[in-house]
């Protein structure tokens, strides 16, 4: 499942996580939003422990929806060592997150 993520600050989430973060950026209004919540819970359990995924809303943390440049709902931003890597706007299917997030932990395809 997805964690709905209360912090004191977003680069040190980032910089402690072991795995690849994927953080919904989302707002609760939103209905694509809602279509890829439970896209984002399937990959959460077929990666397992791969990645850890965080959903941020931009409601509440504009500041942070506003630097990494999130002008569309959803956008997942993907991190690794603290660091965007990837970026998807819009709903995706599962398949295709999973293979992007494979390419990015280097699990097999």
């Amino acid at each position: 499942m997805a964690t709905k993520q209360k912090f004191s600050s977003f680069q040190e989430l980032l910089t402690q996580s072991e795995v690849p973060l994927v953080v919904d950026f989302y707002a609760t209004w939103c209905g694509p939003c809602q279509m890829m919540a439970k896209i984002l819970e399937q990959v959460n359990s077929e990666m397992q422990q791969r990645v850890k995924i965080v959903k941020i809303d931009t409601e509440k943390y504009p500041d942070l929806a506003s630097q990494y440049q999130i002008y569309a709902l959803p956008t997942l931003v993907i991190f690794k060592d603290g660091r965007p890597v990837d970026r998807v706007e819009g709903v995706v299917h599962a398949h295709q997150l999973v293979q992007r997030l494979n390419q990015i932990t280097g699990s097999p395809v």
